[in-house]
């Protein structure tokens, strides 16, 4: 329920199911009812009835039990709005005995005691007030309910976007260790790997900072940055990336599959043609198949992942939450990530 139209709506329902059940009982009885009797019965005794159930409703829980936390001061006006209820209900019908206190049974015409009267208003205040009761924690409880929802939603969009500020960071400090080491041989490469790092930060900044891109543009960045990663090798890097299926427009969270790739070009090897870092991407409409297989750097004894794989694992927790599965397998000579989302 939106919260503005919710308890509206439930109390319009409630309302609507009493003005039913008193409009089928009149058509049920065979008596017949004075203009003085539908007057007193219907409108005197139904402003005491809602009265009762919207101070119960407005004023009793929330500065009672809400706020304050006084119960056993909640129990005491509880019972004291039966009292003076039941009592200026009573009263009237003390006062017009013709219409309130004589009711017709088989065709005859009886006298209610006042007693009778009194435990049977008693009855009727307490479903009013007990109704109330239902409805407000009711509606209550929808609104902690969307309450826990949104902060739940705000505190995993806050916690993606920090995971996504510490991952751009992260690739920019690697990208710029690699245009540093191509300045510092003064390779004619230099100015093309810039580039290449505009075109990508250009990306990451302005068309990655939506919830979700096409597949299409995130594979097409990928392509980007191994290009980019190939300038800065004088002998050449061999990678194998191959695409399957349908590449298209696809919606993934954008910059997830990259830390998988950083990571074959930062602790593998990519210069042995006989053994290239092989990426494989296979995609239909509903499933995104990722993997990427590299041979291990054995004088890079830094672990493989770091903060790029931890990163990526908690997105995906975040975001794909039981529509993931990842496999990474780390062997003596090689390193396998192996990823399926349902997109």
């Amino acid at each position: 329920m939106k919260q503005s139209r919710g308890p509206l709506i439930l109390n319009a329902i409630f309302w609507g199911f009493i003005c039913l059940f008193i409009i089928v009982i009149s058509m049920m009885g065979s008596e017949k009812h004075t203009m003085k009797d539908y007057f007193l019965s219907y409108f005197v005794f139904g402003i005491v009835n809602v009265s009762v159930f919207y101070i119960n409703y407005i004023f009793l829980i929330p500065s009672l039990i809400k706020k304050r936390k006084k119960y056993w001061l909640y129990v005491l006006s509880f019972v004291l709005l039966i009292v003076v209820a039941t009592f200026v209900k009573t009263v009237i019908a003390v006062l017009n005995p013709e219409e309130m206190l004589r009711y017709t049974f088989d065709g005859k015409s009886h006298n209610m005691s006042v007693n009778n009267f009194a435990i049977n208003t008693v009855f009727i205040i307490g479903f009013f007030l007990v109704s109330s009761c239902i409805i407000k924690f009711t509606i209550d409880w929808f609104a902690s309910e969307r309450i826990q929802r949104n902060l739940e939603s705000e505190r995993r969009e806050m916690e993606l976007q920090f995971l996504k500020s510490q991952l751009n960071p992260h690739f920019l400090f690697n990208s710029l260790n690699n245009i540093y080491s191509l300045a510092y041989q003064k390779s004619d490469k230099t100015a093309d790997a810039i580039m290449k790092l505009s075109e990508i930060m250009r990306y990451m900044i302005y068309e990655s900072n939506t919830p979700t891109v096409a597949l299409s543009k995130e594979v097409d960045y990928l392509t980007s940055y191994i290009e980019l990663q190939k300038i800065r090798f004088k002998d050449g890097a061999y990678i194998e990336l191959t695409l399957n299926g349908e590449i298209d427009n696809q919606k993934i969270v954008p910059l997830m599959l990259i830390s998988f790739v950083e990571n074959a070009f930062k602790h593998g090897v990519v210069t042995d043609p006989t053994e290239p870092v092989k990426i494989n991407i296979i995609a239909n409409q509903k499933i995104l198949h990722f993997s990427v297989i590299n041979k291990k750097n054995q004088q890079n004894k830094d672990a493989q992942g770091g903060v790029g794989l931890t990163n990526v694992e908690r997105r995906l927790q975040l975001v794909y939450p039981d529509r993931y599965k990842l496999n990474v397998v780390n062997s003596a000579t090689h390193y396998t990530c192996e990823l399926m989302i349902d997109i």
